[in-house]
């Protein structure tokens, strides 16, 4: 019998005081109850974000860009490396695992469990799948994250939450923004962005183009990404903004290997996937539309989006499809008082459908298209509705309930065989908290929540129907605290995932990907702590700035019929992250980080396979030179560890199990930004 984390965290939370207590960072700024405290209409900036994020009762994060922009920024970890509760694990490339509280564990390749979004848009196909090959680090002013069901904002309801990618407007935006960004292993990026503005018209326009050579034999890619916006404020309670997003990704696919091989020959692809040349080629547009209306005392919020998607992906076979979406939104926040008590009322619903037409061929050595082998047509729809309400029974207590009512259908016509099929779901996810300003800038919260989750389809492309699967569903209990006192900030959330029919991606055969399953009855359980500072170190104004994010992650089975009460395979138990950054006035910066996954941790349901603990340094130094230069190197697993980065999960495992891909060994990064 495994002990409540909840249970645990309450009776320590009782006995620590407030300014006691540590996290991430959260802001400083004083938070007002007011429902003008946020802009009006048009997409919030970093500040509003932050005001906005944490009227939510539960884990929630904002990342400005400040915390990523002056870096060689690559992929998605770089942007997420120091949030608490959340877990990315590089693959190859932009390719990696991003697990929120568990979510997607299994998952060797895209990502599940997680609702990514561009400014609110959904980025996940229909199906709910989604990959990072078309996120652009380098093109955001910040980036929200919600952690578990506190992401019914979006009317988001999955394990892991939602983390939502915003641009930046023509209002908040340098006219030239110029970056270039060189490093080991050929990789080569270049990135600029212009935005103005001209009466009630505002701009903002960036593209990127980056060339990476990859750590390991096989692993070399490419790709070209643009995304602008243009804003016309109609009138000054009216605005409306178009999106257009384009992105062109080209990716070889080292492989996965024996452990022995990742750790002793980390930079050799496994020889099957050369042969077959497996890639992954994504070529996308997407397009959208969000009005905000201004009606007294009620802002609406409405529009409409197409995605088309177009994967050239030779891997075990050679797979060719296209994805359309399209859908809609529409979204009301009423914020007035009923009487003497105020109150704030969400209501919201999304439309999100979408059909991914797929021919699969015989992969002849050198990525060939043989032989049809596969011919189906998968259909999506989904809509939900969503509803929140905020009654401040007290002008600094809010009690707060929702619910989310979601219908999806997944519709399969198979052409050439016997797959077809249809299924539909229905469910129902409520949710109850409280949240509670126990001083301007401290803040305790408590809340339960149901999250459901329809699988997706390509487990059913790759192996066995989605049909023969049922949804994930999960309760979520979760208290914590996040705030600031004096110097020091903080955010931390102690949480329990209940979780049924957990669905699983499990690695059967090495030449082939993962076959969906559904576990019984596991627990998601941890405690997400995170930690800044700011220490004056002189009257001239340099300082000392430490940052560390620790991630506690207890999963197992519950009373399983084939794993008992195993660990759950996939991450460390333990993880951190931590910086310590000396800041000069002058706009010199320099100092050393950590990333360190202390005791092993399982590679297989069964138990009998493990993953070794490591520790990496790294170290980082710049200079802003004003507003306008700024120089930034950083050189990363300067020790050249040999480590896994990430495991493709199996039932059961052996020593020769192919399902290891190693992390990258030592490198150096370094690059010029001018803004003007």
């Amino acid at each position: 019998m495994k002990t409540s984390i909840i249970a645990l965290g309450a009776a320590l939370a009782a006995t620590v005081p407030a300014q006691a207590q540590t996290g991430a960072p959260t802001g400083t700024g004083t938070r007002s109850s007011a429902p003008d405290d946020i802009l009006v209409i048009g997409t919030l900036n970093t500040d509003q974000a932050r005001t906005e994020i944490e009227r939510t009762p539960g884990g929630v994060e904002v990342v400005p860009d400040t915390a990523f922009k002056n870096t060689p920024v690559q992929h998605i970890k770089d942007i997420l490396g120091y949030v608490p509760g959340v877990i990315t694990q590089p693959r190859m490339g932009d390719d990696a695992r991003v697990s929120v509280r568990g979510s997607g564990l299994s998952r060797a390749y895209g990502a599940r469990g997680i609702s990514l979004l561009l400014d609110g848009v959904p980025m996940n196909t229909a199906d709910g799948l989604v990959d990072f090959f078309e996120v652009d680090p380098s093109a955001y002013r910040y980036v929200e994250i919600f952690k578990g069901g506190n992401a019914l904002r979006y009317g988001a309801n999955a394990l892991g939450g939602a983390i939502n990618l915003v641009t930046p407007t023509g209002r908040d935006a340098a006219p030239l923004d110029a970056r270039i960004d060189v490093g080991s292993f050929g990789y080569v990026k270049g990135q600029a962005s212009t935005g103005g503005v001209s009466g009630a018209l505002d701009y903002f326009a960036t593209v990127s183009a980056q060339r990476i050579g990859g750590y390991r034999d096989h692993s070399d890619g490419n790709a070209i990404r643009g995304n602008m916006n243009v804003g016309y404020r109609i009138s000054p309670n009216v605005e409306t903004r178009f999106y257009l997003t384009g992105a062109s990704t080209n990716q070889r696919i080292p492989g996965e290997v024996s452990k022995a091989q990742a750790l002793d020959n980390p930079r050799a692809a496994n020889p099957g996937w050369v042969d077959q040349d497996q890639q992954r080629n994504v070529d996308s547009i997407r397009i959208s539309n969000k009005t905000t209306v201004r009606l007294d005392q009620t802002v609406l919020e409405f529009g409409a989006f197409y995605n088309w998607r177009h994967v050239d992906h030779p891997i075990y076979q050679y797979l060719d499809y296209t994805v359309d979406d399209y859908g809609g939104f529409l979204r009301a926040v009423d914020d007035r008082n009923l009487g003497r008590l105020r109150n704030r009322l969400i209501l919201g619903a999304n439309l999100h459908n979408g059909t991914m037409d797929t021919e699969q061929f015989v992969n002849l050595p050198g990525a060939v298209k043989g032989d049809l082998t596969q011919s189906m047509v998968d259909k999506s729809r989904n809509v939900s509705i969503y509803a929140e309400d905020s009654l401040y029974v007290q002008p600094n207590l809010a009690l707060i309930a929702g619910v989310q009512y979601l219908h999806a259908t997944r519709d399969r016509r198979d052409r050439i065989g016997a797959g077809s099929g249809r299924q539909s779901f229905d469910l129902w996810s409520p949710k109850f908290g409280v949240l509670w300003d126990v001083q301007p800038d401290v803040q305790l919260f408590a809340n339960i929540s149901r999250s459901a989750e329809v699988p997706s389809y390509d487990a059913g492309i790759f192996s066995s129907p989605t049909t023969s699967m049922k949804a994930q569903r999960a309760t979520t209990y979760e208290i914590g605290t996040r705030g600031r006192s004096g110097i020091i900030g903080w955010d931390v959330s102690l949480y329990r995932s209940d979780i049924r029919d957990e669905l699983q991606c499990l690695t059967l055969f090495p030449w082939a990907p993962c076959t969906t399953t559904n576990a019984d009855r596991t627990v998601h359980q941890g405690i997400e702590a995170g930690l800044d500072a700011t220490i004056p170190l002189s009257a001239s104004g340099d300082s000392l700035a430490l940052t560390a994010a620790y991630t506690f992650s207890d999963f197992f089975f519950d009373d399983d019929a084939i794993y008992a009460d195993n660990r759950i395979p996939g991450v460390p138990k333990h993880y951190l992250r931590a910086e310590m950054l000396y800041k000069h006035p002058g706009g010199f910066y320099a100092g050393p980080n950590v990333e360190w996954a202390p005791g092993h941790y399982f590679a297989d349901n069964a138990n009998t396979l493990t993953v070794d603990p490591y520790a990496l340094l790294n170290l980082k130094a710049g200079l802003d030179l004003g507003e306008r230069w700024s120089l930034y190197v950083e050189g990363r697993n300067l020790t050249d560890k040999r480590y896994i980065s990430t495991v493709a999960i199996a039932g059961t495992a052996s020593p020769t199990s192919e399902i290891f891909n190693p992390g990258t060994g030592r490198a150096v990064y370094g690059g010029l930004r001018f803004r003007w």
